[in-house]
């Protein structure tokens, strides 16, 4: 595994342990050349899950990609970091198809991060719904208001 610090092309495994309820592997690796550590994630892949973008071309769903957008919502927030990386990284076994629209993602984020904190859905939607006007951001907020009344 090349060091992500250094790009050394060698490193030592100086523990695994699985992660994601035994879908994957923790593996704590130690630089041969700089000494430094860093952590990676090894885990089967049969199919990939292909993503259908808005415009028509399909890429592979890539949950780093997933996870950064989520991280980013909920960017100095009380959410749990661990919960995040879970739904991301488990996110292509809850599918259970081999494609999905873009949109859809978008939208199964949105209903996690809901119940999880409501500034961290206010800002994921503001980028999926790319809100263009203040009267739609209000809106939505107004809709998270009348949720919680109701």
């Amino acid at each position: 595994m090349k060091c992500p610090y250094c790009s050394a092309p060698d490193s030592k495994v100086v523990n695994s342990r699985p992660s994601d309820d035994g879908a994957s592997i923790r593996r704590r690796r130690e630089c041969l050349n700089c000494a430094r550590r860093f952590t990676t994630y090894e885990r089967a892949q049969l199919e990939p899950l292909m993503v259908v973008k808005r415009s028509g071309p399909r890429e592979a769903f890539n949950p780093d990609k997933l996870l950064r957008g989520l991280v980013l919502a909920t960017e100095k927030r009380p959410v749990d970091q661990d919960a995040l990386r879970a739904f991301a990284y488990g996110f292509e076994d809850e599918v259970g198809q081999s494609e999905i629209a873009a949109t859809e993602i978008g939208k199964r984020a949105m209903t996690f991060l809901r119940p999880l904190d409501d500034v961290a859905y206010i800002r994921f939607a503001s980028v999926y719904r790319d809100f263009d006007s203040l009267e739609r951001f209000i809106e939505e907020i107004q809709g998270l208001k009348k949720d919680e009344e109701g």
